[in-house]
Order: structure tokens, then C-alpha cells, then sequence
């Protein structure tokens, strides 16, 4: 669904993705792995359109015809148009908006945002009530309903990330490439985060791309693994072989010892 062609971005003399030539499958959860410093934001950052790659190409199929779209220069928000959308490590809703309001915020093309159609309310009224419908079948999903009127700075933390993962959906993704979804909340709240995603997978057919550290829980919802090292992608496959090779061990003991 997704190819990087020799991809690179250097940040002086740190080479943050060094010549990473990569594909990502459709349909499936595709999930990033390695210590710190690995490259593994940047790559994220270089794949949703938030850095600019030094050199190196990607490419993008939306539809499965594979006829690909060379995406390398588009911004963050023509990438959403075309079914590419992210979640954040830190989610960073409207706090003094309600989680329904906070959904409401990510719909794409709404004509009530325009000035002059505006000020027509039978233009764009039909469109906001669409909205509605959308945000709240969505927050069913994940089990946010209840919370609709609830302002998200009285969230827990388990409930942001499910609320920026809703954001998400609400642009109607068709690639979700998401950033530590289950960093610092609690087991309990990150399987059932984790169970989204399968659900996303099976009924709505999004493929994820996913950035994790938490291996002891992710690992058994991924179905293709790719380790990252030094700016590199130095293997990947089946994530219950490939977790097993003694180097994923050994890059993992050597950021230990560094601290």
C-alpha cells in the first residue's frame, strides 16, 4: 500500500532514516519496532507528510489498482485527502471542547466552514447533521458514547488516546499510521485500545502502520514486524520469528547499557 524508495533525512550528522527502502502491506498492522534514537518517529514523520525527506520517494496505491501516487512532497494535509492519517504520541485535543465537539473538528469539507456558504445555513445545516451521525457511530466503536458531552480535559488518559484515534477515523483513513497508541496508559486500556485496532482492520478494512514500544502487548496484535536500527530497517517478517532473532535481543540490551 505504501513504498519508501531509498528514503533519507539527516539531522546534521545524525542520520535519522538512512536509505530505508520499505513496503507496508494493506490490510494488515503493520508495526514498527526498536530503541530509542532508531529512527522511528522520523520515518513516521517522513511517511505522513510532517518532515520533507533529504532524498529517496514515496509512493502510495489508495485504491489496490496498484497505480501509485508519488506522495514525497505533499503536505500533512493533501495526504489526508488521499486516505493517509495519523495519531500523535501525546494526544492534544481542544481541552475546553467536548469530546463530541473535538470530533466534530477533524470532519473533512464541511461547507458550513466556508464564509460566504456560511451564512446560508440551508447550504451546510444537512452536513452538520451528518457529522453528528458520523462522530457518534464512531465513538461507539470505541466506547466513548457515553462521553460525548464531557470536556476532554476531564479525560483519563486511556480516553485521549481514544478520542485522538477517533479524530482519526473521522477523516475516513484508508492508511492510519499511528504513533505510540498505547504509551503510558494502563494495561486494561491498552488492550482495549489494541482491540480497535483489530476491529478497524477486520470490519472497516484500514490498514495501520504502528510505532510501539509496549512489545509484551502489541506483539500479539501485529501481522508483519519491521525492527529499526540506526536509522535503518535490518529486518522484518512474522513478528513471532522475527522478535526472536538474537540481534533484536542485542539492540535492546545495548540501549539498556547505555543507560
Amino acid at each position: 500500500m505504501l513504498i519508501t524508495k531509498n528514503l533519507r533525512k539527516f539531522f546534521g550528522g545524525i542520520k535519522a532514516v538512512n536509505d530505508v527502502s520499505v513496503s507496508f502491506n494493506r490490510g494488515k498492522i503493520n508495526l514498527i519496532i526498536g530503541p530509542n534514537g532508531s529512527g522511528k518517529t522520523t520515518l513516521v514523520n517522513l511517511l505522513t507528510g510532517f518532515y520533507k525527506p533529504d532524498s529517496g520517494k514515496i509512493l502510495y496505491d489508495p485504491s489496490g489498482s496498484n497505480t501509485y501516487v508519488d506522495i514525497t512532497n505533499l503536505p500533512p494535509e493533501d495526504r489526508v485527502k488521499l486516505g493517509i492519517t495519523r495519531s500523535f504520541q501525546i494526544p492534544s485535543p481542544f481541552m475546553r471542547l467536548t469530546v463530541l465537539e473535538n470530533m466534530l473538528v477533524a470532519y473533512q469539507n464541511n461547507p458550513g466552514e466556508n464564509f460566504y456558504k456560511a451564512l446560508f445555513k440551508k447550504t451546510w445545516i444537512k452536513q452538520e447533521h451528518l457529522a453528528t451521525e458520523k462522530a457518534f457511530r464512531i465513538l461507539k466503536i470505541l466506547s466513548l458514547d457515553h462521553l460525548w458531552d464531557e470536556y476532554a480535559a476531564n479525560l483519563s488518559g486511556g480516553q485521549l488516546k481514544l478520542l485522538e484515534l477517533g479524530r482519526a477515523l473521522m477523516t475516513d483513513p484508508k492508511l492510519l499510521v499511528l504513533d505510540e497508541p498505547i504509551g503510558s496508559v494502563n494495561p486494561r486500556i491498552a488492550e482495549e485500545i489494541l482491540s480497535k485496532i483489530i476491529d478497524l482492520r477486520d470490519k472497516l478494512h484500514i490498514t495501520s502502520i504502528i510505532v510501539e514500544h509496549r512489545l509484551d502487548l502489541i506483539l500479539d496484535y501485529a501481522d508483519y514486524l519491521y525492527v529499526m536500527h540506526e536509522g535503518k530497517i535490518i529486518l522484518e517478517g512474522d513478528p513471532k520469528k522475527v522478535i526472536n532473532y538474537p540481534i533484536v535481543s542485542e539492540i535492546y540490551l545495548g540501549e539498556a547499557s547505555v543507560r
